[in-house]
C-alpha cells in the first residue's frame, strides 16, 4: 500500500506545546462559533466503563468544512493514569490527516473558548479580572486572556497562600501584568467586571457567593461540570440575566450549578442560550449594561476538533510533525 502522496501526520507533545499559541487558538474558535453549527455535527459524548477505568470519546465535525474528529480519553482512576488522542479525517476524501497527542489540549481549548465568551460578552474595553483558583485550568484561563490584550488589572484568590502568591508572581514577571494575589476571595471580586471561576472547593459546595455580584459583571464557571459539582451558588444563578453555554444541554442537565438552581425553583432553561447564538448575533448579551451574565462551560468536542485543525495547519506551516510510514486504507464504497 503506498499512502507516499497523502501520509498521515503525527503530532507528538513537544510540538504541540510549540504549536498552540493562544492567539491562533481564540482566533480559530472565535471563527468557528461565528458558523452554523447543527446538533447532529457535535453529538452527545460516550463513555465506555471497565472496573476502576474507562474511555471517553468526543466527537465532532468542524464548521470550517476541512476535517472532522475524535478525542479519545483513556483513563484509569484507580492506577493515575490516563491518555488522550485526537484524530482527524478529511471531510472530502476520508483519509486520516493527522494523529496528535491531546494531552494539552483540553486546558488550551477550554481557556481559549472562555476567551472568546469573554470576548463577546464583557462591555468594558479593559477587563478587570479576578481569579479564584490557581490551578493548571486558572493558570491557562490567564495566558488566554492575556492574549486578548484587554486585561486592566487581575487579582486572585486561591486557599492556599504560597499557590496564590507564585501564581501572581509568575504571570506579572511574564507579561508585566497588574496582578496582586489577595487573602479572601471577595477581595479578589471586589471591582471586577470579569470572575473567573477555576476552582472546586473541598466540600463540593460553590466558590463563588451573590453577596459579591456587582452591576453589569460577567462571570466564567469552568470546574463544575457534573452533577456533584457546583462553583456558582443558586442566588447567583438566580440574578444572572442571561447563562451562555458553550453546550446548552448538558450544561442544562449535568452540572451541579444548573440542577441545584432548578431544583430551588429558577427557570435556568428560559435564560441559557449557546455561545454560538452569542456569537452569530442572534442573541443580546445585555439589555441595560448592569444585567449580569454567566458563561458556563463543561467543554465540547467542537472546540477539541477546532484546536486540533488549527495545530495541524500550524504543524504544517512550521514544517513540525512527524509522517507516518503509513496509514489505514481508505477504501471506495
Amino acid at each position: 500500500m503506498n499512502h507516499a502522496h497523502h501520509p498521515t501526520l503525527f503530532i507528538n507533545d513537544d510540538n504541540v506545546a510549540e504549536l498552540a499559541t493562544w492567539p491562533s487558538a481564540i482566533e480559530a474558535l472565535s471563527e468557528a462559533y461565528k458558523q452554523p453549527i447543527s446538533a447532529a455535527m457535535v453529538p452527545p459524548r460516550t463513555m465506555a466503563r471497565g472496573e476502576g477505568f474507562w474511555l471517553r470519546s468526543l466527537c465532532a465535525v468542524s464548521p470550517s468544512k476541512e476535517y472532522m474528529g475524535c478525542k479519545l480519553i483513556a483513563a484509569s482512576p484507580k492506577n493515575k493514569k490516563a491518555s488522550y488522542l485526537i484524530s482527524l479525517f478529511d471531510q472530502d476524501t476520508m483519509r486520516l490527516a493527522a494523529l496528535i497527542d491531546g494531552n494539552r489540549i483540553t486546558d488550551i481549548r477550554t481557556a481559549a473558548s472562555s476567551a472568546v465568551a469573554v470576548n463577546a460578552l464583557a462591555a468594558a474595553d479593559k477587563l478587570d479580572i479576578a481569579v479564584l483558583g490557581s490551578s493548571a485550568l486558572a493558570r491557562s484561563h490567564l495566558h488566554a486572556l492575556n492574549a486578548t490584550g484587554r486585561i486592566g488589572k487581575v487579582r486572585v484568590y486561591s486557599p492556599t497562600q504560597a499557590n496564590r502568591e507564585k501564581l501572581a508572581q509568575e504571570f506579572a514577571e511574564l507579561y508585566g501584568l497588574d496582578i496582586q494575589a489577595v487573602a479572601s476571595p471577595e477581595e479578589a471580586v471586589k471591582h471586577a467586571n470579569v470572575v473567573v471561576c477555576a476552582s472546586r472547593s473541598r466540600d463540593g459546595g460553590p466558590v463563588f457567593d451573590a453577596a459579591w455580584l456587582e452591576p453589569g459583571m460577567t462571570i466564567v464557571s469552568v470546574s463544575s461540570t457534573l452533577p456533584e459539582q457546583r462553583e456558582l451558588d443558586v442566588a447567583t444563578m438566580q440574578a444572572a440575566h442571561l447563562i451562555v453555554a458553550d453546550m446548552p444541554e448538558e450544561v442544562l442537565h449535568e452540572t451541579g450549578d444548573s440542577l441545584v438552581a432548578i431544583e430551588a425553583g429558577c427557570d435556568v432553561a428560559a435564560k441559557t442560550v449557546s455561545l454560538s447564538d452569542v456569537m452569530t448575533g442572534q442573541v443580546q448579551v445585555r439589555q441595560k449594561p448592569e444585567d449580569i451574565v454567566i458563561y458556563k462551560s463543561v467543554g465540547s468536542a467542537l472546540q477539541d476538533i477546532v484546536t486540533a485543525e488549527m495545530l495541524l495547519r500550524n504543524a504544517k506551516t512550521a514544517d513540525l510533525y512527524q509522517e507516518m510510514q503509513d496509514s489505514i486504507v481508505t477504501i471506495d464504497r
